[in-house]
Formats: structure tokens, C-alpha cells, sequence
């Protein structure tokens, strides 16, 4: 059971927004894919493994970027005049002239500020590095996961090191063990932020692996991805000029390698090659 006394602020516009908070309260039927796990009823299979209800100290909810101007003079205006102390913020599809604001307006509210890209509009490579430049200057962690699942434990940002173990969010991590009859026991360790994982896990549960023994992946990777698109993935189809990639296809070979690494296999064959260095 994951439990954390991390204090966190919410500033958020869009769906991703309200499914990342419903994954992290653990709300009952949140799960965007009921009844697709092939079974006639949800099995709740998160069901008292954790909730941070009480760990959200406040929830923003911000204005459509898609519906503001390009240029905004004055960005600090559509920013809440109370933003409670905490330890983390997150940053869900904001303006960029708001996002650009935030290390400045949180420099002594926060500990860390995580700002993470499903849309590659939502953040720029180089308003990212800007970010990353004010947040040094205010001794604040910062980390732009692109996509969310690609979140990854860093020197550099403790705080958020601590809500990555603690909550059991970022890149996805499974136990698994293949038993006689060919199923397997399969336990999500850690989790995608929308909640991924758990959905992958129940169909892994009914799958075959008596291939995967003999190193037969292929119809593995299928069933994954299969998974990933049937929960459904939030990342966006859009190509991102950064990885000259869909953020959803990261998301999904992200997937696949973290059951790859928990059955102890080793290929990488089944990864493009020009992005084994972000999905690796």
C-alpha cells in the first residue's frame, strides 16, 4: 500500500487534468476502460491500495490556453492571488506565459514545480529550458516529463524522487512471475500518472506466457499495446518535433520495456532507434 505525507497544488485545465487527480485520489470507477478488462464488472483492482485525497491541498482550475491570446502581458493575472504552501506543484496544459511565471510565483510556496507535456504544445524544449534556468535561480526542483510516464527519479530533484516512490507515479515498474500453467502473477509497483499500468496488469494476468519462455515477445508487445490503446493512452497523436515521434507511441514502448525489465529480457529490438535513448 503506497502512503505519503507529500503536499501537493494542482494547477490544471483539460481531461488529463481531472483523470490524473481522479487516478491519485484512487476514486472508485475511475478508470476510463470499465468493463474492458475483459470481465463483466470492474474489479476494482486498485481498490484500498492507496488514495492521496488528503495529500491535494488545493486544485486550480485554469483557462483553455487554445481560447487566450498568443502574447499575454501580464500572465501573473490568471494565477490565483492565494496559492497555499506545499511541496510539489503540478502543472497540467497551461498557457506558456503562465508556465514561464510559475517558478517566480512559487519560489516560496514550493519545494518543486513538475510540468508535464501529453501535447507537445503544452511545453516547448526551449520554454522547458527556460523553466528549468528560473527554477536553479530559486532553488526550486523542476521536472518536465514528456510524456508523464516518462518520469524518472533524478539527483537533482529529491522532492519529487519522493512522490515518484512514495505515491507510486512515473515511469511504470511491474513484478511479475510466470507460473506453471503459463499465466503469470503480476503486481504494479509503480504506475503511469493517469493509471495506466493497473489496466495492463489485469489483462496481462489472463495472458499466455508459455511463448515468452522460449523468447517469443512479439504476441506480448501486441498485448501491451493493445492495453495501453484500449485504456485508453491521454498521450497525444500529434508528431513531437523534439523526438520526430508520437508521444503516444513513447508512452506505449515505455510500457512494453517495463515488462520487458520485469521478466528480465533484455532485447531492445522492438524499439525504434531514434528514440531508445529517451524510452531506455
Amino acid at each position: 500500500m503506497f502512503e505519503s505525507d507529500l503536499r501537493l497544488v494542482v494547477f490544471q485545465y483539460g481531461f488529463f487534468g481531472e483523470k490524473f487527480i481522479a487516478n491519485l485520489m484512487n476514486y472508485p470507477n475511475s478508470c476510463p476502460s470499465y468493463g474492458a478488462c475483459g470481465i463483466d464488472a470492474c474489479a476494482q483492482c486498485k481498490d484500498g491500495l492507496y488514495s492521496f485525497s488528503k495529500n491535494i491541498i488545493s486544485v486550480f482550475s485554469m483557462p483553455d490556453p487554445t481560447t487566450m491570446p498568443d502574447f499575454i502581458e501580464n500572465p501573473e493575472d490568471f494565477l490565483p492571488k492565494f496559492i497555499p504552501e506545499a511541496d510539489i506543484a503540478i502543472a497540467i496544459n497551461l498557457h506558456p506565459d503562465v508556465l514561464a511565471v510559475l517558478p517566480e510565483k512559487l519560489k516560496d510556496k514550493v519545494k518543486a514545480l513538475v510540468v508535464p507535456v501529453e501535447e507537445p504544445r503544452w511545453c516547448s524544449p526551449g520554454l522547458a529550458k527556460q523553466m528549468k534556468e528560473k527554477c536553479d535561480e530559486t532553488c526550486l526542483e523542476f521536472a518536465s516529463p514528456k510524456p508523464f510516464c516518462n518520469l524518472r527519479e533524478s539527483e537533482e530533484h529529491p522532492t519529487i524522487n519522493r512522490m515518484i516512490r512514495e505515491m507510486g507515479i512515473g515511469y511504470p515498474e511491474f513484478e511479475i512471475e510466470i507460473l506453471e500453467d503459463g499465466k503469470a502473477y503480476v503486481k504494479i509497483l509503480r504506475s503511469e500518472p493517469c493509471g495506466c499500468a493497473y489496466f495492463i496488469g489485469i489483462k496481462l494476468r489472463s495472458f499466455d506466457f508459455t511463448p515468452v519462455k522460449e523468447g517469443k515477445m512479439r504476441e506480448l508487445w501486441n498485448a501491451i499495446a493493445e492495453a495501453h490503446h484500449a485504456y485508453p493512452c491521454t498521450a497525444s497523436m500529434e508528431r513531437d518535433n523534439e523526438y520526430n515521434e508520437t508521444l503516444l507511441h513513447i508512452a506505449g514502448y515505455i510500457a512494453r520495456h517495463a515488462v520487458d525489465k520485469a521478466l528480465g529480457y533484455e532485447g531492445d529490438e522492438d524499439i525504434p532507434e531514434h528514440i531508445k535513448d529517451i524510452v531506455l
